[in-house]
């Protein structure tokens, strides 16, 4: 036993370090896989998408319950896959906010690819291949400690976003498809534009290695390192949907299958990672005259998005719609949040990224159930729809005395359809979250980031220990945008589920029901989980506010050394 447990041991202790690579490799290896199959396997495709993708998620877990701030004892910290030290090779890291974008984003990837297996994984070809790509890209960009990684995953997963949103043809998503390519080329063009002028003022791509140039660069290239850093900011906020870059998010996120447009809603997080990452790294309390440079530009970008989403929502009549103008308010509440720079009430944006991105992700499946519904049996096969289904007849008069329904049925007694009634509940679900109403997430985070904006040592005491105009701006709108949304939500829930259609009874696969399930657990968790999870984003802001851990664990990184040469055999007759 004793000889076991050691090489378990062993073993465990020669993985760990290497678990960083496998959010990366895993998804890659996969999808390599698939692409040897032939076409018709789709079953296998399925299965195997699915199981890499549940191993993904164990993985992400792994690495969230690892992960302590960087350069503590215990921590995954920095894993260099070239072997070469910071800031000449690859470097990846993984820290607290990293491990719970991980976490994020696989526990979304796993509903969606479930909810994908009952049908719309046979719409197109390759969409298994695609979808592990994408959550290549994702991982990568989620762990990767140098600007030029960070370029080569948005690549990858945009590149595989391109042929998903494509997934099942039909000219709104041909014509969708072509926007959302042109705009993300516009703003990848202006990724390496920032870049290349980043590396001619610093030397340097790392990360870690940047923040330790910006307080030294010349006063006659500070201007160029501000254009420099707005540039890159501009090819970010595009991606994390602000206003008014934001015109292409819905028609292209409404357009792409429930799976995809679910998957999709990480996307704008994506942005919103990169923008929280780089601005804390570089624009801190150490980055000398350039310390907390944009912040105003955040704020107030944030605001008007708040607005533009709640205003989309508002005069929206499509739920496909409505799912895309709530992951831009969503990104603009995340947006206007960051821009004040203080640890509380990053800690209170982080659990609120969390809450909206599940909420988001199950609308857009709902969305596509409800809408299937709606059409008077379109969800059924061909050969499951009855010609004699009930149907709504101005002739129908209902009989004296009685409490009839449109089918003259008694309405005492009448059982709601289990289908019908959870997608009901789901729906009902979304609203209290994307509302910020209790006793959901989306109440606490909201309630977290109110609370650090009316604390007077977050703001700071320069206007009479009272939060600024920008802070009550954004206070107000953390309100009046959950009470627009709510008034919106329930007007599409009252039209979908009160209004009479005369429609069939919902069939509702397994298949179908169990993601939405698990995001809605996922939900519960947050709210029974929310004092553990508060200390986690608290711990996880306190860190990014003060990014010296992070600098040192990446810059101090050694490479593994060579074995010794002397440990080789030496040929027979050979001098020693």
């Amino acid at each position: 036993m004793t000889g076991g447990s050691s090489i378990t041991a062993s073993i465990t202790a020669w993985l760990m370090p290497h678990l960083i690579l496998a959010p990366i490799a895993l998804p890659l290896l996969t999808a390599g896989l698939m692409l040897l199959l032939r076409e018709e396997r789709q079953r296998t495709k399925a299965a195997l998408n699915i199981a890499s993708t549940f191993l993904g998620l164990v993985i992400a877990v792994l690495l969230l319950v690892q992960a302590k701030a960087p350069g503590q004892p215990g921590s995954l910290g920095v894993y260099l896959p070239g072997n070469w030290p910071a800031p000449f090779g690859i470097v990846l890291a993984v820290d607290r906010l990293s491990a719970l974008m991980l976490v994020l984003a696989s526990t979304v990837a796993l509903a969606t690819v479930l909810f994908s297996a009952a049908r719309w994984h046979r719409a197109g070809v390759h969409f298994h291949p695609l979808f592990q790509f994408q959550l290549m890209g994702l991982a990568g960009a989620f762990l990767t400690a140098d600007l030029f990684n960070l370029f080569v995953f948005f690549e990858i997963l945009l590149a595989a976003s391109y042929g998903l949103l494509l997934h099942g043809s039909g000219r709104p998503r041909v014509a969708a498809g072509l926007h959302y390519i042109a705009i993300n080329l516009a703003a990848s063009s202006l990724f390496l534009i920032g870049v290349s002028m980043l590396y001619g003022i610093t030397g340097t791509l790392n990360m870690a290695d940047l923040a330790q140039s910006v307080a030294g660069v010349a006063e006659a290239d500070r201007g160029l390192l501000h254009a420099a850093a707005a540039v890159l900011a501009v090819a970010f906020l595009i991606k994390a949907a602000v206003w008014p870059l934001n015109f292409w998010l819905v028609p292209a996120y409404s357009a792409a299958t429930a799976p995809v447009g679910a998957l999709f809603a990480l996307m704008t997080k994506v942005g919103v990672y990169s923008v929280l990452r780089l601005w804390t790294l570089l624009f801190g309390p150490e980055a000398g005259e350039s310390a907390g440079f944009g912040s105003q530009w955040l704020v107030g970008s944030g605001l008007f998005t708040m607005v533009f989403g709640a205003v989309g929502m508002l005069g929206s009549q499509r739920l496909g719609y409505l799912a895309g103008f709530s992951a831009i308010l969503s990104s603009g509440t995340l947006l206007a949040a960051m821009g004040f720079g203080q640890n509380l009430l990053t800690a209170g944006l982080l659990y609120y990224l969390l809450s909206s991105t599940l909420a988001v992700s199950v609308l857009f499946l709902l969305a596509d159930l409800i809408e299937r519904w709606r059409n008077d049996g379109s969800n059924l096969a061909p050969h499951e729809r009855r010609d004699d289904a009930p149907f709504l007849s101005a002739d129908l008069v209902p009989r004296e005395g009685l409490n009839l329904d449109d089918q003259e049925e008694a309405l005492i007694g009448q059982v709601i359809p289990a289908a019908a009634a959870f997608l009901g509940l789901a729906f009902v679900a979304c609203t209290l979250i994307i509302a910020g109403l209790p006793p959901l997430p989306g109440f606490i985070g909201k309630f977290a980031m109110v609370h650090a904006l009316l604390n007077p040592l977050g703001l700071g005491a320069s206007s009479g220990l009272r939060p600024g105009a920008a802070g009550w701006a954004l206070v107000a709108l953390l309100v009046g945008s959950g009470l627009v949304a709510l008034l919106a939500l329930v007007r599409a829930g009252i039209r979908h589920f009160w209004a009479a259609q005369g429609r069939p009874a919902l069939r509702l696969l397994v298949l179908e029901g169990l993601p939405i399930a698990l995001l809605l657990a996922a939900s519960a968790v947050l709210v029974w989980q929310a004092g553990a999870v508060m200390r986690y984003t608290q711990a996880t802001a306190d860190a990014l506010h003060a990014p010296a851990g992070y600098v040192r664990a990446v810059m101090s990184a050694a490479p593994v050394p060579n074995p010794p040469r002397d440990s080789a055999p030496t040929p027979e007759g050979a001098r020693p």
